[in-house]
């Protein structure tokens, strides 16, 4: 009787080209998805200023939902012609924080709140906003040194809307500019955007030239969404010894 044996070839030897190939494949299937996700889903930022306080503070890194409100070409990187409108188009909340394009200058992305819709009367007076003649209510909380400049004092004081959204803004005294204005009606198609520290705020109360003015919905980036980090002021990327300057306490936090 004859035994069969079976012989095993030997197994081939790793192609270096290609698992380079595979691995270029793999990074350039990341990069399209992180990139597909940056353009339709959420995009980050860092807030640069700290017209947003007490909320937001200069070194935050947020999380902008873009799917919020539908796209524009204000959505996409480079801020490319595109016709029409908004893709799946939806109308910002009163109280939303958003992230825009700055219509003098869409190379700049700010970050307001939206305290007119079209159609509103606007106007401050005394400090206080008054929207289609009604003031908004407001609660003083306490004294405080401000976050980004702490030889300024500011009273803290809760804002809240008609639909009850409340949210914290910074007072940094009486007969402040833009303390005053005179009332303001928002066109169709357009918003008017306040900063929270009301004090440090370049806003719809100044026009486009100098602030925002009526801010154009198709300018709408996103709704900023949480805050996923936050650094100190004068860390920096290309400073890797300031990587981990972070202000623990503002991970993960929602945007109010």
């Amino acid at each position: 009787m004859t035994q069969t044996t079976l012989i095993t070839p030997p197994s081939p030897v790793p192609d270096s080209r290609s698992e380079i190939l595979e691995l270029l494949r793999t990074v350039a299937a990341g990069l399209l998805i992180a990139i597909i996700l940056r353009i339709v889903v959420f995009q980050p930022f860092t807030i640069p200023s700290s017209s947003m306080e007490p909320g937001l503070v200069i070194g935050d890194y947020i999380v902008v939902s873009k799917f919020s409100y539908g796209w524009s070409r204000a959505s996409l990187p480079l801020n490319p012609p595109m016709a029409g409108g908004r893709l799946l188009g939806r109308s910002p909340a009163r109280g939303d924080v958003v992230v825009f394009r700055l219509p003098r200058d869409p190379k700049q992305t700010w970050i307001k709140r939206v305290i007119g819709l079209p159609g509103d009367h606007i106007r401050v007076r005394s400090g206080q906003v008054f929207i289609n003649g009604v003031g908004l209510p407001q609660e003083p909380l306490r004294l405080t040194t401000d976050h980004d400049a702490p030889d300024r004092t500011v009273l803290e004081t809760r804002e809240r809307l008609p639909d009850g959204h409340a949210y914290v803004t910074y007072d940094g005294g009486p007969a402040q500019a833009g303390d005053d204005t005179r009332t303001y009606v928002v066109p169709a198609g357009h918003y008017f955007m306040m900063g929270d520290n009301r004090d440090n705020s370049l806003d719809s109360r100044w026009p486009r030239a100098e602030g925002v003015g009526f801010l154009p919905a198709g300018n709408i980036v996103g709704k900023a969404s949480f805050v996923l980090a936050s650094w100190k002021p004068g860390a920096a990327l290309y400073k890797p010894w300031t990587w981990l300057n972070l202000q623990w306490d503002r991970f993960a936090r929602p945007i109010r």
